[in-house]
C-alpha cells in the first residue's frame, strides 16, 4: 500500500513539474505583468513588451521592451533583445543574481524640452508611507551596502552586449554615448565607447575592468582609444567646467567591520588632469598625476574618511581626515542636520615638495619658485551647522631652515622699491601709477599723521604689526558669516592679505586665488621680504578712498583740499571709515551735506581706541563728533 501511495505522490509531483514547466511562460508573464502594473501606477508609465518567455528553468528572454511616460513625452527606454540567465538557487531564495547576459539594441533617451522631461517621474516624491527606518533618518551604511549588492548581483559573470545607446538631450543640446560591443568574461569587461556632443569632435574611449561579487571587489580603467585626452561631456554646458584627463583608474573593496559599520577601501588614480572653471582659476589647471588611497567608514548616520587615507598630487602627499555626521532631526533645515569635521596634520617634509607640486595654471604668481628647508602644517575645521556660531578653525604652516632660492614668475620683493601699480574695476584696469617718490601724490609713512595710521589700523587690522599675516579669529568670524548667508559676505582679510591681493594677484574672486594669496602672504611675512612699515606705507598709498581716488595723498586733496599731514582727528577717522566702501562715500552724508548720526558709534569707538593707544587724550576723545567740512572736489559730487 505504501509503495502504491509513493507512486501516486511521485506521479503527482512529476505531473505538477510537467504542468509547471509547460505553464512557466504564463506564470512568468503573470508575475511580470503584476509588477509592471504596480510600477506603471506608481510612476505614471506605459511599460510594454512584445515577448516574454522562460527558457529552461533560469533564463528569462524578453523581446521588444518599451518604457514611455504617460504624459506623452518621448520614449525613455527600448530594448530589442534581452536574455538573462539567473543563478537558479539564488532565484529560489528571492535574489536575482545575473550569471550571463545577452543584450542587443538598448536605447536610453533622457529628453528635456524647456522645463519638462521624460524622466521627471524619477524626481517626484514617493507616495508610499514613511517607514520606521525613514523616520529615524537615512541609514547610510545600509544604503551603501544595498547599492553595492544591486551592482554585484546585476553585473553578470559572462555576457555580450551590443548596440547600447544612451542619449541626453536638452532643447537643441545633445550628448550621446554608444557602446558597439561589450564583452564580459569571467567577471572581466571590455568595451569601446563612442561619445558625441553637439558639434564637438567625436571621442572614442576604452573602458576595462573587473567586478568580483564573491570578493566584493570592483576595479575599472578609462582611457582614450587614440592619443587624445578624454573630455568629459555635459559638464561644460551644465556647470561651465572643462575637465580632461589621460587615464582614470578606480578600485574599491567592501568589508563589513561590525553589524552597523561598512568599510570601503580603494584607490583612485588620475593622470594628465586638465581642469578649467572660473570659480577655481582664470587659467587651466594642470595636474600631471594624482591619487587617493582611501579608507572610508560608513555608519548609519556617519561617513568618515580615515586619516590613514593618502592624497598624492605630483610630489606632495598628505593624510586628510573628514567626518560627516547627520542629525536625524526633521525639525531642522536640511543643511543644519550636518556636522562636518576635517583635519590635516602633515609632519616635517621638504618645502619644495609643496612648491614643486603646485599644479600649473593654479598658482601662476608662484610658478617656478624654488625653495629649501622643511615645512609642517596643521589644519582643523569643526562646523556643526545646527549651531554654526560654535565653528572651530585652526590653520598653521611652520618652517625650519626655510629659504627661497628663486622667486619664480613674480618678484615677491618688488614692494621694497618703487613699482607700477594698476587698479582694477570689474576685472578691467582703470589706472596705473608708480608707488614711490616719482608720483606726485605719494606720501611717505613718516609724513602721514599717526592719528590717521592708527585709525586705519583700528578699522582694518589692529594687530597688523604683531601678526604674521593672518588672524585666525577674523577668518573664523568671516567663515561663520559666509556660511550663514551662503555667500562671500565677509572677507576676514588682514592688511597683508589685502595688499597681496591688490599688488600681486588678479581681482577675480575664486577659491584658488585665496589659496595663492595665503601662500604669498606667508612667504612675504615669514621671510620678511618686505618690512611691515613699507607694507603699510604701500597700503596707504594704493588704497581706494573714493571713486578712482587712490592713496592718502589724493584722498586728502579730494575731500579736504589738504595734504595728509594737515588732517584733523575727525577727518582722519572719516577717511578710515571709507576704506571698506570707497565708491559710496556719499551715503555717509545726509541731504544737507552733514555726516549721518549713524556714524556716531564708529567715531566714538575709534576715538576711544586712539586714546587707549596714547595718540590723543581722553579729553580730546570725549569731544570727538562725526563732523567734517568737505572742501575739496568731493563737495561738487555731494551737491549733485
Amino acid at each position: 500500500m505504501y509503495q502504491r501511495l509513493l507512486k501516486i505522490v511521485a506521479g503527482l509531483t512529476v505531473s505538477a513539474c510537467i504542468l509547471l514547466f509547460v505553464s512557466k511562460d504564463a506564470l512568468l508573464r503573470r508575475t511580470a505583468d503584476r509588477r509592471i502594473a504596480a510600477v506603471e501606477q506608481r510612476h505614471g508609465l506605459h511599460i510594454g513588451y512584445r515577448e516574454l518567455t522562460l527558457e529552461g528553468l533560469n533564463t528569462v528572454c524578453m523581446r521588444g521592451l518599451s518604457v514611455v511616460p504617460e504624459t506623452g513625452h518621448d520614449t525613455l527606454l527600448t530594448i530589442s533583445h534581452l536574455d538573462l540567465q539567473l543563478d537558479f538557487w539564488r532565484m529560489l531564495t528571492g535574489h536575482l543574481q545575473v550569471k550571463h547576459v545577452k543584450l542587443d539594441d538598448l536605447r536610453l533617451n533622457f529628453l528635456k524640452n524647456d522645463s519638462t522631461a521624460n524622466y521627471d517621474f524619477l524626481f517626484r516624491p514617493s507616495a508610499s508611507p514613511v517607514t520606521k527606518e525613514k523616520s529615524m533618518g537615512t541609514d547610510y551604511a545600509r544604503q551603501a551596502h544595498r547599492l553595492l549588492d544591486w551592482l554585484y548581483e546585476r553585473m553578470p559573470d559572462n555576457g555580450h552586449i551590443t548596440r547600447l545607446h544612451v542619449t541626453e538631450q536638452h532643447n537643441h543640446h545633445r550628448v550621446s554615448a554608444y557602446l558597439p560591443d561589450m564583452n564580459i568574461a569571467a567577471n572581466c569587461f571590455h568595451t569601446d565607447i563612442e561619445i558625441t556632443e553637439d558639434t564637438l569632435p567625436a571621442q572614442r574611449w576604452v573602458l576595462t575592468g573587473r567586478l568580483s561579487p564573491a570578493k566584493r571587489h570592483l576595479e575599472a580603467q578609462l582611457h582614450a582609444a587614440d592619443r587624445h585626452d578624454i573630455r568629459l561631456p555635459y559638464l561644460q554646458r551644465r556647470f561651465g567646467a572643462d575637465i580632461r584627463f589621460d587615464t582614470l583608474t578606480c578600485r574599491l573593496s567592501e568589508t563589513q567591520d561590525t553589524n552597523d559599520r561598512l568599510r570601503l577601501d580603494g584607490q583612485a588614480d588620475i593622470a594628465g588632469l586638465r581642469l578649467y572653471h572660473t570659480a577655481l582659476s582664470p587659467d587651466t589647471i594642470r595636474l600631471d598625476k594624482g591619487s587617493l588611497d582611501y579608507r572610508l567608514g560608513i555608519r548609519p548616520q556617519v561617513i568618515e574618511l580615515d586619516s590613514s587615507s593618502i592624497v598624492r598630487f605630483n610630489r606632495l602627499s598628505f593624510h586628510p581626515y573628514i567626518r560627516l555626521a547627520h542629525h536625524a532631526n526633521d525639525s531642522l533645515p536640511p543643511l543644519a542636520r550636518w556636522h562636518v569635521t576635517a583635519s590635516v596634520h602633515q609632519p616635517w617634509f621638504p618645502a619644495q615638495d609643496l612648491f614643486g607640486s603646485l599644479p600649473e595654471g593654479l598658482f601662476s604668481t608662484l610658478a617656478g619658485i624654488r625653495t629649501e628647508g622643511e615645512l609642517t602644517y596643521h589644519g582643523f575645521l569643526d562646523a556643526d551647522f545646527a549651531c554654526i556660531d560654535s565653528l572651530k578653525l585652526a590653520s598653521e604652516l611652520k618652517n625650519r631652515n626655510f629659504h627661497i632660492l628663486h622667486q619664480g614668475a613674480s618678484n615677491l620683493s618688488k614692494m621694497n622699491e618703487e613699482f607700477e601699480y594698476t587698479a582694477y574695476e570689474n576685472g578691467r584696469p582703470v589706472r596705473t601709477f608708480p608707488v614711490g617718490p616719482s608720483w606726485e601724490h605719494f606720501t611717505p609713512l613718516d609724513k602721514i599723521p599717526a592719528v590717521l595710521q592708527t585709525a586705519v589700523m583700528q578699522s582694518e587690522d589692529g594687530a597688523f604689526f604683531y601678526h604674521q599675516g593672518f588672524l585666525i579669529d577674523a577668518l573664523r568670524e568671516a567663515l561663520i558669516q559666509d556660511l550663514k548667508e551662503r555667500r562671500f559676505a565677509r572677507g576676514g582679510s588682514t592688511i597683508s592679505m589685502q595688499l597681496v591681493k591688490n599688488v600681486f594677484l588678479n581681482r577675480k574672486k575664486n577659491i584658488t586665488r585665496k589659496l595663492e594669496e595665503a601662500l604669498i602672504v606667508w612667504l612675504i611675512e615669514s621671510q620678511r621680504l618686505t618690512s611691515k612699515e613699507r607694507m603699510f606705507e604701500v597700503y596707504l598709498n594704493i588704497a581706494e578712498w573714493g571713486p578712482l581716488v587712490y592713496g592718502i595723498g589724493e584722498a586728502s586733496a579730494f575731500y579736504f583740499n589738504k595734504r595728509p599731514a594737515e588732517l584733523t582727528v575727525e577727518e582722519s577717522i572719516f577717511l578710515a571709515s571709507l576704506i571698506p566702501h570707497p565708491k559710496t562715500f556719499r551715503y555717509s552724508f545726509d541731504d544737507n551735506g552733514r555726516l549721518r548720526e549713524s556714524l556716531s558709534g564708529y567715531f566714538n569707538l575709534i576715538a576711544e581706541r586712539l586714546a587707549k593707544k596714547g595718540i590723543i587724550t581722553e579729553e580730546e576723545a570725549a569731544r570727538i563728533r562725526p563732523q567734517v567740512n568737505i572742501t575739496g572736489e568731493a563737495r561738487k559730487q555731494l551737491m549733485e
